[in-house]
């Protein structure tokens, strides 16, 4: 590389570091706007922000919970899934993502594309109770009350700290496997 390409890289390089800088100031002013409950004008900014930088997964990611947080789930599906098609999410921002996606497309009436989403989410995340808890009610508008049945069962007998249910685990657990077993 000669001394002149060797200049543009370096420039490139401080431009990209400078406009990294600038997004991340406006993304977190604009994060800070929803927390502290001014979700209108955090929507509004991060729209903008959005539109200035359509390949970042990060911006798509906090615009799409703006809109979710104000009831405009039609409107959050498209940066939920332009955050999900991009990269550089951190692994809970990621696993954030797809519980909202597959949160919104249930509360829209899309309850065969949150399944397929949520059970890939579970597979990705299986730590995750939420997302279990979310596939289970888009199981259930899907006609799936069995499985939805056992998920919820095997999600309560886990993690509960009900002392009764804690003492009932195993057997709580042995049902969800064949809630139709009699003997």
């Amino acid at each position: 590389m000669g001394h002149h390409e060797e200049k543009n890289a370096e420039k490139n390089a401080e431009r990209n570091s400078e406009w990294d800088g600038e997004r991340s100031g406006r993304l977190a002013e604009a994060v800070a706007l929803r927390e502290a409950g001014r979700r209108e004008e955090a929507r509004e900014r991060l729209v903008a922000l959005a539109a200035e930088h359509p390949q970042d997964a990060e911006t798509a990611y906090q615009t799409a919970w703006a809109h979710d947080v104000l009831g405009l789930e039609a409107e959050a599906v498209p940066y939920y899934e332009s955050a999900l098609a991009g990269t550089g999410l951190s692994s809970e921002d990621r696993c954030g993502a797809l519980l909202g996606l597959g949160s919104t497309y249930r509360v829209l009436g899309r309850y065969e594309e949150a399944v397929v989403l949520l059970t890939g989410a579970v597979e990705e995340f299986p730590e995750e109770g939420a997302l279990r808890a979310f596939l289970a009610m888009a199981l259930y508008n899907t006609g799936e009350h069995h499985e939805s049945t056992r998920l919820l069962l095997r999600l309560l007998a886990a993690t509960s700290g009900d002392p009764s249910v804690r003492t009932y685990r195993r057997a709580i657990e042995h049902y969800a496997g064949d809630l139709d077993a009699t003997e």
